[in-house]
């Protein structure tokens, strides 16, 4: 009852198991309150939502290590990168990868209004990490040729996600099929609509009994239990384990990743020091002492500048999984420098340059499966403004198996990006 979950005594199954042996299962009645407020809902629509976004001609850039990303929204989207020619002559390669052909608020939302019975159709939703979200999609076509598809015209789908706490930032580009392209942002916008909230699936439980006769555990169930703890013994480092159980007690106030509002699509993990200076936290994080906590969905990653990165899944019932996904070496990381690049850079209106990103490698992580070899991953740490001085927003992409990209973005990141040397480490400003 505690739950808030009504169980009935004759809502049950019975389950038997390969070993005939006899459970009743309650099954919870799982009714949500939600849909009432979407039948209610006679506000603006999508399109009605993001028109400010549409109509004060704003961009949003992602800087990846190659390609910028440039999303002018209701217009083009544009894909580009710059190099400087001896003689100081800049190079631009660019590609459009799709411009507006019509007005973006004309259609589906006029039809919405004509039409009430298009309303009730399904909203698309899209898995983000691990997530069914759902999005508003806004089609652009008539990009760059396209020499591998008989010179057709790129093509894209933007993909507007509700997230309270973003500023219209791209969390992603990919290109599902040649010259077709995603492009997920993320706004506030939509939060208005309560279709386009995003919600978390209630997990409910179903209790079990054992009938007369039967163990109070399934047999099978009690010797997999066993397997899966000898399992876990070989994978275990546990010096590490040591000092991070210990580490967690002494910062698990802080350290604990913290959902904005009840809205997880990206964990913005908003410090609980913030009695901590400026000064004190940039300190503490380049000495490793302090971690930056987010991601969504099943994994949430744990970044501990010039120590590890952590991917880990926590649960009431088996407590913490932890794989480690990249540790630190400085030696390997200036390796990897000279064939990368570390640094990236942003060219300023008057000329001048400032450091955008930086990029850190981080190898011999846990053993993948897939690939037999140690899971490796490049960290990019990136300025992002924002109201809140020590928001961080964490997101991991998987280009290759079990070779990952960690990208960090937060204020406390923009204090320190002008201190990178060529290998792209950072130290405390001057």
């Amino acid at each position: 009852p505690a739950t808030g979950v009504l169980y009935k005594e004759d809502n049950y199954i019975i389950m038997t198991t390969v070993d005939k042996e006899k459970y009743k299962c309650l099954l919870p009645l799982t009714a949500s309150g939600d849909e009432e407020e979407e039948k209610d809902y006679k506000g603006p629509t999508p399109g009605e939502l993001l028109e400010p976004l549409f109509k004060q001609s704003s961009c949003s850039y992602r800087i990846e290590s190659y390609w910028t990303y440039e999303v002018c929204h209701g217009k083009h989207i544009r894909q580009y990168h710059e190099e400087k020619e001896t003689g100081q002559k800049i190079n631009i390669q660019e590609y459009y990868l799709g411009s507006m052909m019509k007005n973006p608020l004309s259609e589906p939302d006029q039809e919405e209004k004509e039409n009430p019975k298009e309303s009730a159709k399904e909203i698309p939703t899209k898995n983000i990490e691990g997530q069914m979200t759902p999005y508003y999609p806004v089609e652009m076509g008539n990009g760059t040729p396209c020499s591998l598809r008989q010179n057709l015209p790129r093509s894209s789908t933007v993909m507007y996600i509700c997230h309270p706490e973003a500023k219209h930032e791209i969390l992603s580009v990919a290109e599902v099929t040649t010259c077709e392209y995603e492009v997920v942002i993320l706004t506030p916008l939509l939060c208005n609509h309560p279709k386009y909230r995003f919600r978390a699936s209630p997990v409910n439980d179903i209790f079990c009994q054992s009938l007369p006769g039967s163990p109070l555990k399934p047999h099978n169930l009690e010797q997999l239990e066993k397997q899966q703890e000898m399992m876990k013994m070989p994978f275990r480092r546990v010096k590490e384990e040591e000092t991070q159980s210990t580490k967690e007690e002494k910062f698990s106030s802080l350290h604990k990743p913290v959902a904005v509002g009840s809205h997880q699509l990206l964990t913005v993990g908003t410090t609980h020091i913030s009695k901590l200076t400026d000064d004190q936290l940039i300190k503490e994080f380049l000495s490793g002492s302090y971690c930056f906590h987010g991601g969504v969905g099943w994994w949430k990653y744990e970044f501990c500048y010039g120590k590890y990165v952590h991917q880990y899944h926590e649960d009431k019932e088996s407590g913490k999984t932890s794989v480690v996904v990249g540790t630190w070496s400085k030696e390997e990381h200036i390796e990897w420098s000279r064939k990368n690049a570390a640094r990236t850079y942003y060219l300023q209106e008057d000329g001048t340059q400032t450091v955008r990103m930086v990029s850190h490698f981080y190898g011999n992580g846990d053993v993948c499966d897939l690939t037999d070899k140690p899971r490796q991953v490049t960290v990019k740490l990136k300025c992002k403004e924002s109201d809140s001085p020590h928001a961080v927003t964490i997101y991991m992409l998987e280009p290759h198996s079990c070779q990952y990209i960690l990208g960090v973005e937060s204020p406390v990141i923009c204090k320190i990006l002008d201190t990178a040397d060529e290998h792209g480490l950072l130290s405390v400003p001057s």
